[in-house]
């Protein structure tokens, strides 16, 4: 393998995959139409789930990109019953919240369609939990605080890839982010470095499922060429 010094740090030579032209639109025409019939899926079977295929799904996620490769992230995977129920009460409290007081009326019109409220089943049936934190910070050996660098940007980019991941893997899953989500650091008891960041539910989908029938915004209202 080539490498060189670049500021002092080993920089090894990287050779992407080449396609044909017509191999490249065929593979790009194939992955969209792939990641187009994955869907947020709430009806989730409790069937095991091998842990060997968690372990590759979080591993393809840790590699996304991040500010300066600090990778700010921890995926935390609940499988316990006792600790899925207790997330699963403190969600729903904070959901009820949201619901009676917190969302305008706007909000809850939109959420109509999808059929959502504050019962959440799903995360004490589902066999795992993926639950996502950012690391705001990092400590050294004499407890001294390090920032970590566009750390939304990093997770979030790292959550896209998780997703993908697990709807490679055969699997379902859905986004969901009661607000606020500081009991996930309190039941989890995480570091002072580490703030929840997206809590994902993973399983094989139910025997019938269900899910809304939306249509995705086309080409032409999500992208902007500009030409010569």
């Amino acid at each position: 393998m080539k490498t060189k010094q670049i500021n002092g740090h080993t920089h090894e030579a990287y050779q992407p995959d080449h396609y044909s032209e017509s191999e490249m639109i065929q593979r790009s025409k194939d992955y969209y139409e792939w990641a187009d019939r994955r869907r947020t899926v709430r009806d989730i079977s409790d069937r095991p789930v091998p842990k060997v295929i968690i372990d590759h799904i979080i591993k393809t996620a840790s590699t996304a990109p991040s500010g300066a490769h600090k990778q700010p992230w921890t995926f935390c995977v609940v499988s316990s019953p006792v600790l899925k129920q207790k997330i699963r009460a403190a969600a729903e409290e904070e959901e009820r919240e949201s619901y009676t007081n917190r969302m305008s009326d706007r909000w809850l019109d939109d959420l109509k369609p999808i059929g959502t409220d504050d019962v959440k089943p799903f995360l004490e049936r589902a066999p795992y939990l993926i639950v996502v934190f950012k690391r705001v910070f990092e400590r050294d050996e004499d407890g001294k605080k390090h920032n970590n660098y566009y750390v939304n940007e990093s997770v979030g980019i790292a959550c896209g890839f998780l997703i993908s991941a697990i709807h490679q893997a055969g699997l379902v899953t859905l986004t969901h982010t009661p607000s606020p989500m500081n009991f996930l650091q309190q039941i989890l008891e995480r570091p002072d470095n580490e703030r929840p960041f997206l809590l994902l539910p993973v399983g094989y989908a139910a025997d019938e499922v269900y899910v809304p029938q939306l249509m995705r915004k086309p080409l032409e209202e999500v992208a902007v060429y500009y030409k010569d």
